[in-house]
């Protein structure tokens, strides 16, 4: 239905291909007035250029549609200040942030430089809060408050070779529930999206997924999210892939055990089994099952 964001204010972060544009495309479709910002690098973060990002303006004054460009480095405090003060000197307000922006390092933990770490986590997480601060900074003073929307991946629950871009994955969930409880009063929600596509970063995932969609199943679902239609959702992760959307569980304490005063190590390795326990890593126990069939030549699950 067009107009599903009519009036709105709608800045992307990575808008300049992939996820992010196929988000912004959408969003003008529905109406809202798009900032498209990426900085066009490489898988890398070679060659920066705003080319990525005039192109997508490009389709969307085509197509009838208003949207600015912007290239910045997403990671920097003053480049997320940049990008919303953009939105509010033309157009008055901002009522919508969608962190799509990120890049990969991959390697092995115990192979992973410093420089590919910093890289990853400043880019996705301190690339969410950059805009995630500035545009709640305006959206807290606005009527009609205003929708953030961060991109996690299944990711956060571990990855073999990607710890720098799981551990940013992870804080984009704590960040993105921080910023739920912390501005549910002032109108702002806070949502996550864990998508699965075909895009240039999924082209390099080390493993075959057992579920695959496009970029443009997971337009929706963020055009929902930032709509007044979903107003009362908030503090959530979402699972797109094709034609699926499923929500992830909440995280909370499953069992407990208690000891009369302070805990031995020896009385914790008595009871810690029969009690607490421990819960299933089912990363570890689906790379144990590919081990395994590989080993018998059997073609291995996703």
């Amino acid at each position: 239905m067009a107009g599903f964001l009519e009036g709105k204010v709608v800045a992307v972060t990575g808008g300049g291909g992939g996820i992010g544009r196929a988000v912004a495309l959408a969003a003008a479709a529905e109406g809202a007035k798009v900032i498209v910002a990426d900085y066009g690098v490489g898988m890398a973060g070679e060659d920066p250029s705003s080319e990525v990002a005039d192109a997508v303006v490009a389709e969307i004054t085509a197509a009838g549609g208003e949207a600015l460009p912007v290239a910045d480095d997403i990671s920097k405090m003053e480049a997320g200040e940049r990008l919303i003060a953009t939105a509010v000197e033309k157009w008055g307000r901002i009522d919508g942030v969608v962190a799509v922006a990120g890049i990969l390092r991959e390697r092995m933990l115990f192979n992973m430089s410093e420089d590919e770490w910093d890289a990853v986590i400043s880019t996705h997480l301190k690339g969410h809060f950059t805009v995630f601060r500035a545009a709640a900074a305006v959206m807290r003073k606005q009527e009609g408050g205003g929708a953030l929307v961060g991109f996690t991946s299944g990711a956060f629950a571990g990855s073999v070779a990607q710890a720098n871009y799981s551990a940013a994955k992870g804080g984009i969930v704590s960040l993105v529930r921080s910023a739920a409880a912390g501005l549910h009063r002032y109108g702002i929600t806070s949502n996550a999206i864990a998508p699965v596509a075909r895009t240039r970063m999924s082209a390099n995932v080390p493993m075959d997924l057992a579920e695959m969609g496009d970029a443009e199943d997971i337009a929706p679902m963020v055009v929902y999210l930032l709509s007044d239609r979903a107003k009362h959702i908030t503090g959530q992760v979402y699972t797109v892939v094709g034609s699926k959307i499923a929500v992830w569980n909440q995280p909370s304490e499953v069992r407990a055990m208690y000891a009369e005063g302070r805990w031995t190590p020896e009385q914790i390795a008595e009871r810690i089994d029969g009690n607490v326990g421990q819960e299933k890593m089912g990363l570890i126990d689906r790379l144990e099952s590919r081990r395994q069939a590989a080993a018998s030549g059997e073609k291995p699950n996703a």
